[in-house]
């Protein structure tokens, strides 16, 4: 098989309902062009709080000595720790896990610091939907107010690597 030119006839303009279908197209693509900003400054996707630039060696220290100041019990191997209401708390993205294990009160409010030591992982916080991006070199800073009792689980829903399916983290509001 070669190649070969096409026929000399071979394009015909758009017409009847393919030219419904293209303005339906662009259309739609002007409204999404539109929303962008809408969504930037309205919408509630966007994180609201702090961010810094960190090197992923020294969050690993902020967060080893967060958890050695804060340890409250252990679970399957993992440290849970119990910050001061209104304090900060660490919680440290790693292939594939997330740790500490974070024991909040309802209606205490905290100042979560998230950060990732290798990859971009997804922060997903389930059931309620909070989902956020970690990277590394830098420290996010989320304000959360608990408002329900309850076990939560963290997922990530960036895919890390080969053991992505079992980074699960928890957080426990009493």
């Amino acid at each position: 098989m070669s190649l070969s030119l096409p026929a000399h006839d071979w394009y015909k303009p758009p017409e009847g309902a393919e030219k419904l279908w293209i303005g339906l197209a662009l259309l739609w693509c002007f409204v999404l062009s539109l929303m962008m900003p809408y969504w930037h400054f309205r919408g509630k996707q966007n994180s609201r709080g702090e961010a810094y630039a960190v090197t992923p060696a020294a969050f690993q220290q902020r967060t080893e000595a967060f958890v050695a100041a804060n340890k409250v019990g252990e679970r399957d191997g993992m440290p849970v720790v119990e910050p001061a209401p209104g304090g900060d708390a660490y919680l440290t993205a790693r292939m594939w896990a997330w740790y500490p294990i974070l024991k909040l009160r309802q209606g205490e409010t905290y100042r979560v610091h998230l950060s990732s030591l290798d990859l971009q992982h997804g922060f997903s916080l389930q059931p309620l939907n909070m989902n956020f991006q970690v990277l590394p070199g830098y420290d996010h800073v989320l304000t959360l107010t608990p408002t329900s009792k309850g076990v939560f689980t963290i997922v990530c829903n960036e895919f890390c690597g080969i053991g992505h399916e079992a980074m699960i983290g928890k957080i426990i509001v009493e």
